[in-house]
């Protein structure tokens, strides 16, 4: 009687693949195959079963009967199933691309004992792999490096000149008036750049002082101050009325990157800084203060004050975090160039110029390499393309192995080597044609009196029952209870 029942079994797609004990608890069969290393392989001659395929052998699971497709399984269990297929071979991807990476450049070790002279091939790998580290640690110290600001001094020549036209008569096409106009002008000294830098570039204001008494309390001052919106200029150019000789004076306030700041005369005298930036400022502060032993041994976060300390901050104890606030009022805005120049109008003398050299902070140049080493792609797609082959390369080397192993296997002990041959591809035609199980022992008697067959059965009946009572209260519309 259990061997009719067992026919039903065995058509259901649901309890394919699935194994119950005595207790009624499910437990899956593990596949345990005998895979030969070079399977999937064709021999000479024949053509291949396919590659091996995954899925269970039998191992005392509930096998399924051939014949049976995929369509009698539920639906929401093969949906199901396709979600976890999909996730599986993502992450595989993913594992596979890191593989890539880092471990499909070398050799097996199994290739390197055969071909001694891959040696060489392995040295080169070990060699690139350090170069690879020392450019990124190169790489590294180049970017920590550009977000400081890299400067260097340079000259700048200011050119100072004036002329001087004198009246006209009446009844000719000139000025009516004797007029002086000043211009001032710059540019650096030796400069390699091919783009110039404009004059104006390099100051934050500029104010020209003429003579008070001669031109009044609101005329006797032109200034220019930088705006955001201004643009540069290669000089500037004042013209004024006048027949006479004129004293100016000229005050260039540089334009510093970043800002520079004035130390207070007794801060300047213990650092030994007179001005620079405020980073600079607070790093002599503390080289100070660490040579001087100020920082208190006990409490790290306050210092002990020093009698010139207590005369600046005015205070005998202060913490660390205080020391930006006290400092931000020791600090002044850095000392204008002053330059002091005489107009003259002499008839005899129609221009005059003075020239005047000041140093100034540019950008290095040397930045602008490192920023264009950073961003530089040039180089990026060859490489690509050349790794892409070296690993087409590897990969065909460890196939070429494969396939020699597969001959050398086959040329020691051919009748063997057929043997297992024929058995792997019997396994995969198994599963090929969708038949789990052993139609062997299925075919057998024993195989029915297994202890999970009565339970087996007896869940079968169940279920079937159910289905067809669920069936019948749809169609009648009712619940049976």
């Amino acid at each position: 009687m259990y061997a009719c029942f067992i026919t039903l079994v065995f058509s259901d797609r649901r309890l394919s693949n699935t194994s119950y004990n005595l207790r009624g608890s499910p437990c899956l069969s593990s596949p345990q195959r005998h895979m030969l290393p070079n399977r999937g392989m064709p021999m000479p001659g024949m053509g291949g079963m396919g590659g091996p395929m995954p899925g269970p052998s039998y191992g005392g699971g509930m096998p399924m009967r051939s014949g049976i497709g995929q369509s009698s399984m539920d639906p929401t269990r093969k949906r199901l199933l396709q979600q976890q297929q999909q996730s599986a071979g993502m992450a595989g991807h993913r594992r596979g691309g890191k593989r890539r990476k880092m471990a499909d450049k070398v050799l097996p070790q199994r290739i390197r004992d055969l071909v001694p002279e891959s040696q060489a091939y392995m040295d080169l790998l070990a060699f690139e792999r350090k170069l690879d580290q020392t450019i990124a640690r190169k790489r590294m110290e180049i970017q920590e490096a550009i977000k400081k600001p890299i400067t260097q001094k340079r000259k700048l020549r200011i050119y100072i000149s004036n002329t001087y036209t004198p009246a006209k008569p009446e009844g000719e096409e000139a000025e009516k008036v004797s007029s002086w106009e000043l211009r001032v002008e710059g540019k650096l000294l030796e400069d390699p750049g091919k783009l110039k830098r404009k004059f104006s570039s390099f100051f934050k204001s500029l104010v020209i002082e003429l003579d008070k008494e001669l031109y009044g309390p609101d005329n006797h001052l032109v200034e220019w101050h930088r705006l955001p919106t201004t643009q540069e200029t290669d000089g500037f150019q004042v013209k004024r009325p006048g027949d006479i000789n004129v004293k100016c004076t000229l005050l260039l306030m540089l334009d510093h990157q970043p800002p520079q700041y004035k130390l207070d005369p007794r801060l300047a005298r213990l650092l030994g800084v007179h001005t620079q930036t405020r980073a600079s400022i607070m790093q002599a502060l503390w080289l100070y203060i660490k040579n001087n032993k100020l920082q208190d041994s006990h409490e790290k976060e306050y210092i002990n004050c020093n009698r010139y300390f207590r005369q600046i901050f005015t205070c005998n104890r202060m913490k660390f975090s205080e020391i930006p606030l006290k400092l931000a009022g020791l600090l002044q805005h850095p000392d204008p160039i002053v330059i002091n120049h005489m107009i003259s109008v002499d008839p005899n003398d129609q221009k005059k110029t003075a020239c005047f050299d000041i140093d100034v902070e540019v950008d290095d140049p040397l930045k602008a390499q490192m920023t264009g080493f950073l961003s530089s792609t040039t180089n990026q797609q060859e490489i690509a393309t050349l790794e892409m082959k070296i690993h087409e390369t590897i990969e065909s080397i460890n196939q070429l192995k494969t396939q020699r192993d597969f001959m050398l296997s086959f040329s020691t002990n051919p009748q063997d080597f057929i043997q297992d041959w024929l058995k792997s591809q019997s396994r995969d035609l198994k599963l090929m044609t969708d038949v789990a199980g052993n139609p062997e022992q299925e075919r057998r008697t024993d195989f029915y009196q297994a202890p999970w067959v009565p339970e087996a059965v007896g869940r079968y009946v169940y279920s079937k029952v159910q289905q067809r009572r669920q069936e019948l209260e749809q169609v009648l519309g009712i619940r049976l209870t």
